[in-house]
């Protein structure tokens, strides 16, 4: 049998399901291919959406017309903001969210998308003709013929789980793995590695003691994912809880790493160093007498809790005895103990910046198969492919987003640039422009582009241009009203800042950090009128509004550095530093550059290791 599409999307994990859906959205046929429906979008490790840098991506994607944020709202249980305690350049949204209500959302979403159909099968291989992408072959021997083929299979390629010395098949718990594709692609001279993630053991929630734990609650303030004009909160909102390990929990950890695949020599391929297992982090830190843990929900309903901070591959006695020694855990029941997996990846220098691979034309590939590790990386690589994968069946430029556009552009940019020498994992230290950046403005910076794309429909345009212009009005007014001591000065010293010496303009006093937009309003009759002429949205254009008031000097200082960057690429550095000694530098960035020793600053950012901000201390000992 055989059937024909434009794009056909080889898995459906959080980037197969938005490549799907953009290609679909913007009017390519396109079939989406996943072992199991029942499993579509599926959280495979913490049941969480975002985090440092990965909420920033995830509002990247719902700025261009993406579902992960409109998914994640809908699905919640918990929602925060981290890093608070910090400038907004750094604030990044996470939540917590029902993890079989996620899937059963994304289904509905994917069900219903006009040009998009659902094949439940296996792809074994790829067709390729004259070095460009034919169409697939599936376990059932079925053919489909394509203009476009977007690879997002995940762990599944070739995919093995370790728990102790016991090794077993598979892509995730329960699902098998992916045979043969790995080798129909690398036969096209694609090359190809192995990298290694895990997850930890997940608890049944009636054998927990939480009077020994601390309590973490959520937030309930307007914030939310997605930019587009919903409720929130629609579900139950639920704790976390947070403990730590102990001296006789790492006892017991340390007795069990002779059977350890990480430690064994079972396990040969690359870990996530920036998510280390619970026996890594015992070897790494040895003086460390506890490590932190966060208990998380796995939904609004079930017992089934995630021990974040858990990770382990070690044998499933191990696991349970240390987790015992943990007051909280001493009447430990589990659903499941913690494993790690290994699986195939393809080296991302393969590609280009639209997610092509340079060897067969029209053949995108994203998510872990590139060597991320995360959903939000993974989901903008996903609309990233579709998109492109769109534009090479219909015609048109390539869309590509630059590193001071998007976190997605830093990410992809790293990838094809940089390559990976370990599972890549998004930080706000990765990008240079961390400023322009920012959670508050992704609408601001993406959805003009997604709207001429025709990705983002005519709704979710009306309300970037609605919040543009009530920002603006907002600043336009403050910049021009003027103030007068006698009458505003009670109001400073109750807001306990310095009263005025003479008249400035409300913009100045916004300025100030004990003053708010909503705070000085109260005290400003026509500014208070101004604000109530807002009907929707209120606070997150109030709050778009004063980061762009209060940070104009450090937004405007990084816009003239992004612009100049272009011009700084020529600038030589070989033999003009003695790298060990610049402590500036992160010490994986100093071993880096004292081996390599590269020629420019440009070869300089594409060494694994060596970050956007390593690049901007170079850049300063250089003078520029």
């Amino acid at each position: 049998m055989e059937f024909k599409y434009d794009i056909i999307v080889i898995g459906a994990g959080h980037a197969g399901c938005e490549a799907a859906a953009a290609a679909a959205n913007l009017g390519s046929k396109t079939c989406l291919i996943t072992m199991d429906m029942n499993k579509i979008g599926q959280m495979s490790c913490n049941p969480a959406v975002g985090g440092i840098a990965k909420g920033q991506i995830v509002r990247e994607i719902d700025a261009l017309g993406g579902y992960t944020g409109l998914v994640t709202d809908q699905t919640a249980i918990q929602f925060r903001i981290l890093n608070r305690s910090k400038g907004p350049a750094m604030w990044s949204p996470r939540a917590q969210c029902d993890r079989n209500k996620f899937i059963w959302a994304w289904r509905d979403i994917l069900e219903n998308i006009p040009n998009l159909h659902i094949w439940q099968d296996t792809v074994q291989e790829i067709l390729v003709e004259n070095g460009e992408i034919t169409g697939v072959v599936t376990l059932w021997g079925v053919t489909f013929r394509a203009k476009c083929v977007v690879l997002t299979a995940g762990t599944f390629l070739n995919g093995l789980m370790h728990v102790g010395r016991t090794m077993l098949p598979g892509g995730r718990m329960a699902e098998p793995a992916s045979y043969q594709l790995t080798e129909s692609i690398a036969k096209h001279g694609i090359t190809f590695g192995r990298m290694k993630t895990g997850t930890p053991v997940r608890i049944d929630g009636r054998s927990v003691h939480y009077e020994d734990m601390e309590i973490q609650d959520g937030e309930c303030d307007f914030h939310k994912f997605s930019f587009m004009n919903t409720g929130i909160r629609h579900l139950k909102q639920l704790p976390c809880w947070t403990c730590f390990t102990n001296e006789e929990s790492h006892r017991i950890l340390r007795e069990g790493l002779p059977d350890s695949p990480l430690f064994n020599g079972q396990i040969q391929s690359i870990g996530p160093r920036y998510c280390p297992s619970i026996e890594t982090k015992i070897v790494t830190f040895p003086d460390k007498p506890q490590h932190q843990l966060f208990l998380e929900p796995e939904g609004e309903t079930t017992q089934e809790l995630y021990l974040n901070g858990f990770s382990s591959s070690l044998p499933m006695s191990i696991q349970i005895a240390a987790l015992k020694k943990i007051p909280a855990f001493r009447d430990l029941v589990i659903y499941r103990p913690g494993y790690a997996i290994e699986y195939d990846f393809f080296d991302p220098t393969q590609l280009k910046h639209t997610l092509e691979t340079k060897k067969i034309k029209n053949l995108f590939f994203a998510g872990q198969v590139n060597g991320t590790t995360g959903y939000e990386e993974a989901a903008g690589q996903g609309i990233m492919a579709g998109i492109n994968a769109h534009i090479n069946c219909h015609g048109g430029e390539p869309f590509v987003l630059a590193r001071d556009e998007a976190y997605i552009g830093v990410l992809i940019d790293d990838l094809v640039t940089k390559g990976v020498d370990e599972p890549y994992r998004m930080f706000t230290s990765r990008a240079e422009y961390r400023i322009l950046l920012r959670m508050d403005d992704a609408d601001m910076r993406l959805t003009e582009k997604a709207w001429k794309l025709g990705l983002a429909k005519e709704d979710r345009y009306r309300l970037l241009t609605e919040k543009r212009e009530a920002v603006n009005r907002i600043i336009d007014f403050a910049r021009n009203y003027s103030m007068k001591p006698a009458l505003i000065n009670p109001a400073l010293e109750q807001l306990g800042t310095t009263p005025l010496r003479q008249g400035c303009k409300l913009i100045d006093l916004i300025n100030r950090p004990q003053v708010t937009i909503d705070n000085i309003a109260e005290h400003v009759n026509a500014f208070k009128r101004e604000l109530d002429k807002i009907s929707d949205r209120k606070e997150e254009i109030l709050e778009a509004a004063e980061i762009l008031i209060k940070y104009e000097g450090y937004i405007g200082r990084e816009r003239i550095i992004a612009d100049k960057l272009a011009r700084l690429e020529s600038i030589k550095i070989k033999g003009k530093f003695d790298y060990s000694s610049i402590q500036s530098l992160s010490t994986e960035a100093r071993q880096k550059l004292m081996k390599i020793d590269p020629e420019t600053i440009a070869q300089a950012s594409r060494i694994p290791g060596v970050s956007p901000s390593d690049i901007n201390v170079l850049l300063v000992l250089c003078g520029r």
